[in-house]
């Protein structure tokens, strides 16, 4: 397998491991009406800090979500260009079309 091809399937991979628990989607849900503080997102889900915190790690590394640092507090919002690739994965299996090239052994 090509470089490239196993960097595609590794980035798909991430983004659906991401968002196959229903706290994450719980999260995304959440933060789908902006930007939040840690405090709100505990308080919204009524979950401990440190649970939440394995949850937004998780969707961070995805690259699914970022951070920024606002005095003693973080806040966290949607990356929009991350959603716009999963939708484009999830439409290309919709479509039949193919999602990752591989290059073919065929001569032709």
């Amino acid at each position: 397998m090509s470089q490239t091809l196993t960097q595609d399937v590794t980035r798909a991979a991430r983004l659906f491991h991401a968002l196959a628990d229903e706290t994450r989607l719980q999260i995304v849900e959440f933060l789908s009406r902006g930007e939040q503080c840690v405090c709100d997102l505990t308080d919204a889900l009524e979950t401990g800090q440190s649970r939440l915190s394995f949850h937004l790690k998780i969707l961070k590394e995805a690259g699914l979500i970022r951070d920024r640092r606002e005095g003693r507090w973080n806040y966290y919002s949607l990356a929009p260009e991350a959603f716009e690739e999963v939708a484009k994965l999830v439409g290309a299996m919709k479509d039949g079309t193919k999602l990752f090239t591989k290059p073919s052994r065929c001569c032709g």
